[in-house]
């Protein structure tokens, strides 16, 4: 049993610095214009998703879906978002294919996650993809509202939708 689980350990540990030395000496193709790895795929966003869980607080959106808040939330949206993320009139952001992974598309599927775990992503950004942390550059107001924005973009009041097209009726 002993020399099992000896032979076992060593086997895990082989496997790891194999792993670890096929990315650390540049086996991997970390060009961002190629397909994304499926096995990448199936791993990388479920770790994602728990590490949004881990470490997100549970916090109450103190922003109100008004349409006020909504307009200055698809203001920042448009301004900092929408090249990559699209809008109601380019639904495919003229970034997103440029990125690794690729950008999410929300016009298309607006975002499904809490607003306190959108909230956090556009705070602190994600590591090792495109999306900055926003939490320097933005007031909390302002992370809020485009909180807000986000997971109510796919039911907007008509007169909120209607500035949007407006909005987003120039060029990206």
């Amino acid at each position: 049993m002993r020399k099992f689980l000896l032979g076992f350990l060593t086997g895990i540990i082989v496997l790891a610095l194999v792993g670890f030395s096929y990315v650390r000496f540049g086996f991997l193709d970390m060009r961002a214009d190629i397909p994304v790895n499926p096995l990448e795929q199936a791993i990388a966003m479920p770790s994602l998703d728990a590490s949004i869980n881990r470490h997100a607080p549970a916090r109450r959106n103190p922003v109100a879906p008004s349409d006020a808040n909504l307009i200055a939330g698809m203001k920042i949206y448009q301004a900092k978002c929408a090249n990559c993320h699209g809008d109601v009139n380019h639904p495919h952001g003229i970034l997103a294919d440029d990125l690794y992974p690729r950008a999410p598309q929300f016009a298309g599927d607006a975002p499904d996650m809490p607003e306190w775990q959108n909230y956090f992503i556009i705070q602190h950004g994600i590591r090792l993809t495109g999306m900055p942390a926003w939490g320097n550059l933005l007031s909390d107001q302002q992370l809020w509202q485009v909180t807000t924005f986000l997971n109510h973009m796919d039911k907007l009041p008509s007169g909120v939708s209607g500035q949007w097209k407006a909005v987003a009726a120039g060029p990206m």
